[in-house]
């Protein structure tokens, strides 16, 4: 047997390669949308991938599960539980298999139970697997896609925060209560596969390390100490964070099937100066420089969403779905950057500007917003005379936040303009300084504001310069 695991860093996600080295087949479990890292580690070690499986239909990235089955005639093993809400729907004319609790399949001499684990979505199922082939007659471990995780356990409020289903965050809730009562009574030695890492959205408190066992989760998992229902209900539920407004999307493009990568038309390069300046006063604009490189300057009523491990987040977050993107960057990167744009579904992407011959052109009047160090306005924020916008998280918030500073999540900010004062310098602060880099680019580019501020360093340089907080 063979197995490799692959982790997207923006969007902190492991999926699998497993194979069985006599028959030479291969199974991808929870397959992103790129599939050549799957195919080149395939080919390299004398396989062909002949399967994919889905643990659950993914809300953070677009699934690379139809474009196995489409062009690669994989047969696909997805999951047959929850309601009529949640089944596929473009796996007619595909070869599938769709499985429940108990069912099981192979892949050459690999044997796959499936284990059904809901809680995170109605359909989430897992997947013991056992190497037959190495005469073994006991699982070696299970893929819990967003069941279990190293630390944490899947959230349960995605389909009522994010896809807008009432009334499923505690039903949720109850049925992942039931699904680690089952968990606990897996063999300690079992490796735990999961689907995430930390930074995912798709829990509260994910751990940094790849993998883990049965028997580490029962020790150390916070979930895992629970024995009281509505005790676990409660503490499951508290704290969660904001859920991105693209998981609605996602949950959709993976139900319905996303486009095919084959069938996406190229990127065009705009070069003329006049083309640039009619999408400037229309079009929906991202500028990808460092937050720093924009802040000394950059074309008016742009936003910047710097291309860096959480790009892909925000720009899910903050990109109209609805409307084509335009990018100005450095065109050298835009493979890279349509990867990552492709993997959340931003499909819409309509033309890409080279920055340097933008900015270097003269052609534009450029507007910058200035960063500066608590200790330079904190006596101006105290009496007044400025106004703090906190787009951090709740929960960070709640922890601990500068006196008489407003609260707007960055995600949400696009949508909550108006809630904001107009009258006096607004100073954007957030934990380090990169999230209130973004919002600050947004006020800008909405225009009206007096004067837009970003807090260098954030509150943690304000707590360092002892400076006081509620």
């Amino acid at each position: 047997m063979l197995l490799r695991y692959f982790y997207d860093e923006k969007l902190a996600h492991a999926s699998y390669l497993v194979g069985c080295q006599k028959t030479g087949e291969a199974i991808v479990i929870d397959p992103g949308r790129n599939l050549k890292p799957y195919l080149q580690a395939a080919k390299e070690e004398g396989l062909s991938i002949t399967a994919a499986a889905e643990t659950h239909i993914h809300a953070d990235f677009v699934s690379g599960a139809r474009e196995l089955g489409v062009i690669h005639q994989a047969k696909l093993y997805l999951s047959d539980e929850g309601d009529a809400d949640w089944k596929y729907q473009y796996i007619d004319g595909l070869k599938h298999q769709l499985v429940k609790d108990g069912d099981r399949f192979s892949i050459g001499n690999l044997m796959f139970e499936v284990m059904h684990t809901p809680g995170h979505t109605p359909e989430s199922i897992s997947f013991l697997l056992t190497d037959s082939g190495g005469n073994a007659d006991r699982p070696i471990g299970i893929f819990t896609g967003d069941f279990v995780f190293v630390g944490d356990i899947g959230r349960p409020d995605l389909l009522e925060k994010a896809a807008g289903i009432k009334g499923t965050s505690e039903t949720g809730a109850r049925e992942m209560f039931k699904s680690l009562m089952k968990f606990k009574q897996l063999p300690d030695y079992l490796q735990v596969w999961p689907a995430h890492g930390a930074g995912s959205s798709c829990g509260k408190a994910l751990g940094a390390i790849p993998t883990s066992t049965v028997g580490y989760e029962k020790l150390f998992n916070w979930a895992m100490a629970y024995t009281d229902e509505e005790e676990f209900v409660k503490a499951l539920l508290d704290g969660q964070p904001e859920p991105p407004k693209y998981f609605a999307v996602m949950k959709r493009v993976n139900k319905e099937g996303p486009a095919l990568l084959t069938d996406l038309s190229a990127v065009p390069e705009i070069t003329s100066i006049e083309q640039v300046k009619d999408l400037q006063k229309k079009a929906q604009i991202v500028d990808t420089r460092p937050s720093r490189e924009f802040a000394e300057g950059h074309v008016k009523g742009t936003i910047n969403i710097p291309f860096n491990k959480a790009f892909t987040n925000w720009a899910g977050w903050l990109i109209d779905y609805n409307r084509p993107v335009y990018f100005i960057t450095n065109p050298d990167k835009m493979s890279e950057l349509l990867k990552a744009l492709r993997s959340v579904g931003i499909d819409n992407v309509a033309g890409v500007m080279d920055s340097g011959k933008i900015l270097a052109s003269g052609a534009f009047t450029l507007e910058s917003y200035t960063e500066i160090p608590p200790l330079d306005i904190a006596k101006l924020v105290e009496d007044g005379f400025v106004h703090v916008l906190d787009v951090r998280n709740l929960t960070e918030w709640q922890e601990g936040h500068i006196p008489n500073a407003q609260h707007i999540m960055l995600g949400t900010l696009q949508e909550r303009l108006d809630e904001i004062k107009r009258d006096c310098p607004i100073l954007v602060q957030c934990h380090s300084g990169a999230r209130s880099a973004i919002g600050a680019s947004i006020l800008q580019a909405n225009g009206g504001f007096k004067q837009v501020l970003s807090l260098s360093g954030g509150i943690v340089q304000w707590q360092k310069d002892g400076l006081t907080i509620v």
